[in-house]
This record gives structure tokens, C-alpha cells and sequence, in this order.
């Protein structure tokens, strides 16, 4: 098995990940830790690491960056993983915009994810796998549609500078434009009633935009889904219920709904932008599956 590869992307955070990357990677070698190292130069190289990596017997990848380079992580090695094959690993030192992904586990960040990769500290963890008319792709965060999914858009097209904030403000621009979307389900099994919802987030772990607790009640390792589904809102009503999204309350509002799930299918076919683990991609959603313990997570 080869050495663990660490892939640094250089331009997450607005550039601070290049400045800071040598100082993290210094302190893991310090810790005893061996690994290659290959710096990402646009969307889509960490990828293409990810992949040859995983071809010639790397099973432990770190991702150096932002919630988007362990998003293009894992859609290079999880196409690639059989059930048979020994578990893949991956750390993070999120030195980029956020990972939302780890705040389930803590507030600390980088801290946290350095001294997890230090101390070789790993639990299995769920993925989620979204079957759409052009191929798949996999989340361990969020596979979110409607408003977030067009907040994401607009965030990362205007306000990526901003960080965390920028995706408040992502919230404020795309309230002038507010509109439900019709969506047509089947959960498990069950057949739902066509419904226009302004928002359907299908969540492996709790937070979305850094501090947002958009499913308080999502679980990395049960092996289901957290659908939570918000109504036709107007703009109004949505504005002054989006502060509870940072504590989780928006939950018990009578416009949200959430259930756990395993698959949920998309019965009509209709290409939509999803917002994937921070990424947003336009795409005809078919089937969202959980895989299981599909891969082991330093946290």
C-alpha cells in the first residue's frame, strides 16, 4: 500500500491555505507521520489526484483546503472502491473558506483535525451517493436543493472573498428572487404528494455555510439521511426564520419537515442546481442512497 497523499489546494481561503499549509504539514511530519504531498491548479485536479492516487494503492488521503477539495476528493477515489477493498481514509486540515463537515465533531477546526490526523484518530463514516442522469456524485456533508443550492451559486459566483459571511450575504441577494420548486418524491419506498418546497436538504452531517445547523438531527454514521424539507415560505417569513437555522430551532417551524431515510428518488426529470458539500452543479437527480460506512474519517 502506498503512502498516504496529501492534497493541498492553494487558493482555498482567498489564497491564506498556501501561507499556512507549510507550517501544518511540518507539524504532521513532526508527529511521525510519512506522506506525498501534490498541490492542486484549478478545479478539478484534486480529483484527478484523488483517482491516480487511489489506482497505484493509496488508501489515505488528506485534504488540505475547503470543503470543496475533500468534495473533489472523494469523487476521485469513492468511483474507484469496491466493498472488498481495505476502507479508504480521510483526514482534513481545513485551512480554506470552512468544513462545515467537521463541526460535528468540533469547533476547533484545524486544531482539531491536526491533532485527529496526529493521533490516528479515525470512525467509519456514511456517505452520500447522488445517481443523476450524467453519472454520480458523492457527499459526506450536504446534497441540498432550491434555496440553498441557488444561495450557493450566488455566493461562490459574488461573495466567496467573504468566507463564512459570504454565504449570509449569498442569503440576503437570493431573497429578492425567491420562488418554490415543485418536487416529486419517493422516500423509501413511499410515494409523496407533488409539492412546491423552498428548500429539500438531503444531510449526512448537521451544518451547511460554516455555522448554519440546517439538520440538528443528522448522524455521519447511522446509515440514513436527513431529509428536511421547508414549504413554500414567503420572503418575509423566510427572512425571519432564518436566524433559528443557527441553533437548529428552524426545525420546529409548521413549514419544516424532516425524516430519516435510506434512498429518496426523484420522479420527475428536471435539471436543477445542487449544492453538494459546498459545490454547486447543475444536474437531473435521479437517486440519492446512503453507502454505509463507506470510508473512515479523521475527526
Amino acid at each position: 500500500m502506498s503512502r498516504p497523499l496529501v492534497i493541498v489546494n492553494p487558493a482555498a481561503g482567498g489564497g491564506s491555505c498556501a501561507k499556512e499549509a507549510p507550517d501544518a504539514l511540518e507539524a504532521l511530519r513532526a508527529s511521525g507521520w510519512e506522506f506525498d504531498v501534490v498541490e492542486t491548479r484549478q478545479p478539478g485536479d484534486a480529483t484527478d489526484s484523488a483517482q491516480e492516487g487511489y489506482s497505484r494503492g493509496v488508501r489515505t488521503f488528506v485534504g488540505v483546503g475547503g470543503d470543496g477539495t475533500s468534495f473533489e476528493i472523494i469523487n476521485g477515489f469513492l468511483p474507484l472502491s469496491l466493498p472488498d477493498d481495505a476502507r479508504p481514509g480521510l483526514g482534513f486540515l481545513p485551512l480554506g473558506t470552512g468544513n462545515s463537515f467537521l463541526r460535528d465533531f468540533s469547533e476547533h477546526g484545524a486544531a482539531h483535525a491536526l491533532n485527529a490526523l496526529r493521533e490516528k484518530r479515525t470512525q467509519a463514516c456514511d456517505i452520500n451517493q447522488l445517481d443523476h442522469e450524467e453519472g454520480t456524485l458523492y457527499s459526506i456533508n450536504i446534497c441540498s436543493m432550491g434555496f440553498t443550492a441557488k444561495v450557493g451559486a450566488v455566493t461562490n459566483r459574488r461573495f466567496k472573498f467573504a468566507g463564512e459571511k459570504g454565504y449570509i450575504l449569498g442569503v440576503l441577494s437570493t431573497l429578492a428572487n425567491l420562488k418554490p420548486d415543485l418536487y416529486d418524491l419517493t422516500v423509501d419506498g413511499e410515494e409523496l404528494p407533488e409539492q412546491p418546497m423552498t428548500l429539500l436538504s438531503l444531510n449526512n452531517s448537521q451544518f451547511t455555510g460554516g455555522k448554519m445547523h440546517i439538520a440538528p438531527n443528522a448522524s455521519t454514521s447511522d446509515g440514513l439521511c436527513e431529509v428536511t424539507a421547508v414549504s413554500a415560505l414567503s420572503r418575509m417569513r423566510l427572512l425571519r426564520l432564518f436566524p433559528a437555522i443557527f441553533q437548529g430551532n428552524h426545525v420546529h417551524a409548521p413549514e419544516v419537515t424532516t425524516r430519516k431515510a435510506r434512498e429518496i428518488c426523484f420522479r420527475s426529470s428536471r435539471p436543477m442546481d445542487v449544492m453538494v458539500d459546498g459545490e454547486v452543479v447543475r444536474v437531473t437527480p435521479q437517486r440519492l442512497v446512503v453507502r454505509p460506512s463507506a470510508l473512515n474519517v479523521f475527526v
